[in-house]
């Protein structure tokens, strides 16, 4: 009990050292958060991925599909494409403010695209990829019979974290109700996406 307690805690403290770190995918979650549209979906949407993306490591598939580079290289262009469009629409709303942070319910309309944005966000993006196929997926090896705790760990790190993230983001709610701050969350995420959309282009 102990040893699979420490593979969970180590799962646990891997996935959540790559999970926290400042990317499209969270910077997309907690905008959503502050909007309070589709929050349950979009966290939903990225905890379920990564915990598919995570088991698919633990079983061994990182191994398999690094024999085909040319894969993952086809998916940095389509990602940073992506990502450099998204980044482009978040600094229009810079330069074009609207009236503030909206509370009220969102429409139908709304909630479909954030789901297909934030399904394009996660499985287009290869450093995705590399956090949870590889990374977690070779550290997960290292435990031997345990590396499908190691896993589980992991994936309830990324769950904690993006629960965290979208609806902790609602007491936000007050301060960016002004359109001043709204535009300073809308210039980083600008910045972040187009940084990385460069990047994954740059690398590919």
């Amino acid at each position: 009990m102990n040893h699979a307690l420490t593979a969970a805690a180590a799962g646990f403290g891997s996935g959540l050292s790559l999970i926290v770190a400042i990317g499209a995918q969270n910077a997309f979650v907690l905008r959503q958060g502050v909007r309070r549209d589709a929050v349950l979906a979009v966290v939903g949407i990225c905890a379920l991925s990564d915990a598919v993306l995570i088991a698919l490591g633990v079983g061994g598939v990182g191994a398999v599909v690094a024999a085909w580079p040319g894969a993952v290289r086809a998916v940095g262009i389509v990602g940073g494409a992506f990502l450099l469009c998204y980044g482009a629409l978040a600094a229009r709303r810079v330069l074009r403010p609207g009236t503030g942070l909206r509370t009220e319910g969102e429409a139908a309309g709304s909630r479909r695209r954030a789901v297909l944005t934030c399904l394009a966000m996660t499985w287009l993006n290869p450093h995705v990829y590399l956090d949870t196929v590889f990374l977690l997926g070779s550290l997960a090896a290292d435990r031997g019979a345990l590396r499908w705790t190691f896993g589980l760990g992991a994936a309830c790190a990324s769950l904690c974290w993006f629960a965290a993230l979208g609806f902790g983001a609602r007491l936000l709610g007050r301060f960016l109700a002004r359109p001043g701050a709204w535009r300073v969350l809308d210039a980083l995420v600008a910045v972040t996406m187009l940084a990385m959309g460069a990047l994954l282009l740059a690398g590919s």
